[in-house]
């Protein structure tokens, strides 16, 4: 059974010595559906006047016109995403299918995150390139030169991966991971399905030409680029977006178009291919808003970086921003099936707020859904329910929801009076 809740927040209006708290906002309840809603409308004008004014302006950044979302003759496929709020800003053709080339390697990387934290391979540990591999890959393409028999640690390939794009370090990661190229794609394709990326597919670890095996869509890399910097934050700042990479007395800098010329700009990766064009995923943190895009299929390197650039600028310039919750705040409740406690709070694991296109006051509505009651035993920190996000003129957003505690399974005693309670309610 889908149950829906919610409880009332006290939102919080910025001020000058921090955040203080608001007045709770009026809530609907609908008996029909189960559904309770807030009408923010008034509330969420006040939240955009207020963070407009008491907003920090450095005079580098201050407010600057607002670009054009870039022709689609320059991206014919976009999109723009609020890490924040779960909100989609823009988006062009972004469930077309087209070939990655080297953004395959961000799939790398994530699969190898995944089994870092899983303790199935660690930073330090090396792996060869055998003479097989370095017959086909040594040199080829963009390339960290490792040479026949090195031996060479897991940092030295991801770094090597994610700044240079380096075909020859994703073979060698792959086999020593995995034990071959074949296992390593079933890794990225099983990694893809978990995610929710149901219009990729992978053939390879480093995306080089294979007659159209390996595609994605500009969604799914969405999913990708989020899952990577929410589920392995401190990775991702370790080999993720670092301006040049130095290995074997050889320096290259990375060819990302944002990082050092974006405020903000931290990743993540480019692609090209004759075959794809030229395509990339970006993101960039501003004031504590994330805003990660994808593009491809531009002509040129030059019109792409102008284009990703001008873009993301639109993300942050075109959008006032309305805080809501801080990571950690509990923002409902969901009941609990045959646990030591019969609901548990909901968190997010990180701070919400609504993009509002600029000087709009739109209606707002919020949902918690999950599927329920949840039976017990629950973990503190396992993802349980989503926070549903409706403005006015826009799509709906979700956000993945946190059981704010451990609740345990109930022993007899407990059962007995969780029955005695639902009974009399």
């Amino acid at each position: 059974m889908l149950w829906r809740g919610y409880t009332a927040p006290s939102l919080a209006i910025p001020g000058r010595n921090g955040y203080s708290s608001g007045r709770l906002v009026k809530l609907r309840r609908s008996r029909a559906f189960g559904i309770v809603e807030s009408d923010l409308r008034f509330f969420a004008g006040i939240v955009a006047m207020l963070a407009l004014m008491m907003a920090p302006q450095s005079a580098a950044y201050a407010r600057q016109p607002v670009p054009d979302i870039p022709d689609e003759a320059d991206l014919p496929i976009a999109i723009l995403y609020d890490a924040g709020s779960g909100q989609i800003l823009h988006q062009r053709n972004a469930d077309r299918r087209f070939m990655p080339a080297s953004i395959t390697k961000l799939m790398s990387a994530y699969v190898a995150f995944e089994l870092i934290d899983a303790g199935v391979i660690e930073p330090r540990q090396r792996f060869t390139m055998r003479p097989a591999t370095f017959a086909e890959w040594g040199g080829k393409g963009s390339t960290m030169f490792l040479q026949n028999n090195a031996h060479v640690s897991v940092a030295s390939l991801l770094r090597g991966i994610t700044t240079v794009s380096a075909n020859d370090g994703a073979i060698v990661l792959a086999e020593g991971a995995s034990g071959s190229v074949a296992s390593w794609a079933a890794l990225m394709n099983q990694n893809a399905r978990n995610l929710g990326m149901m219009n990729s597919h992978f053939a390879s670890p480093n995306g080089w030409m294979d007659e159209g095996q390996t595609f994605t869509t500009g969604h799914d890399l969405i999913r990708l680029a989020d899952a990577m910097i929410r589920r392995h934050p401190a990775l991702y700042h370790t080999y993720i977006g670092r301006p040049e990479f130095h290995f074997g007395g050889i320096t290259q800098h990375n060819r990302d178009p944002m990082i050092g010329r974006f405020q903000g700009a931290d990743g993540i990766k480019t692609g090209f291919t004759n075959e794809a064009g030229f395509g990339y995923v970006g993101s960039a943190i501003r004031n504590g808003r994330r805003l990660i895009m994808v593009v491809a299929g531009a002509d040129s390197a030059r019109l792409r970086n102008k284009a990703a650039r001008d873009y993301m600028e639109w993300g942050f310039s075109a959008f006032d921003v309305l805080p809501f919750y801080g990571a950690g705040d509990v923002i409902g409740v969901a009941r609990v099936q045959d646990g030591s406690r019969r609901e548990v709070g909901l968190v997010a694991d990180h701070s919400i707020h609504i993009s509002a296109p600029q000087g709009t006051r739109p209606h707002v509505t919020m949902r918690i859904n999950y599927d329920g009651p949840i039976r017990a035993p629950i973990a503190k920190g396992e993802t349980v329910a989503e926070l549903e996000i409706e403005v006015e003129g826009m799509g709906a957003s979700r956000i993945p929801l946190q059981a704010a505690d451990n609740v345990t399974k109930a022993n007899a005693f407990e059962r007995v009076l969780g029955g005695i309670a639902g009974w009399i309610s």
